[in-house]
């Protein structure tokens, strides 16, 4: 049985949620918000951003999970996340980068 786009879409949605009950509570609802939002967004893409959308969001479900383990407690924090490679960030629109710089404030607890 071949799955759908909107399922497969609504399955990496979830799988991320489901990943980030691992993340200490402050990470955890900062990191849906972004998400919920970011998904919003792209309801309505190209095809060809969906594809990016999809890719990029599974690597990072990938990595998450990775970084999480088994029992789904990072240890230690800081090994939650990594750097942006500088050629993807050349590929960001200004608004992509204005959003990062949001969340990295955020994520420090600065107002944004």
């Amino acid at each position: 049985m071949c799955i759908g786009h909107v399922q497969r879409v609504r399955i990496l949605y979830k799988t991320i949620l489901r990943l980030h009950r691992g993340l200490p509570e402050e990470l955890h609802s900062l990191g849906n918000l972004y998400v919920k939002d970011e998904f919003r967004r792209h309801k309505t893409c190209s095809t060809e951003e969906a594809s990016l959308f999809m890719h990029e969001w599974t690597d990072y479900a990938i990595t998450l999970a990775n970084q999480l383990g088994i029992k789904g407690k990072p240890n230690p924090l800081q090994s939650i996340g990594g750097n942006i490679d500088l050629p993807k960030l050349d590929d960001f629109r200004d608004e992509q980068i204005a959003q990062l710089h949001e969340l990295l404030l955020a994520a420090k607890g600065k107002d944004v």
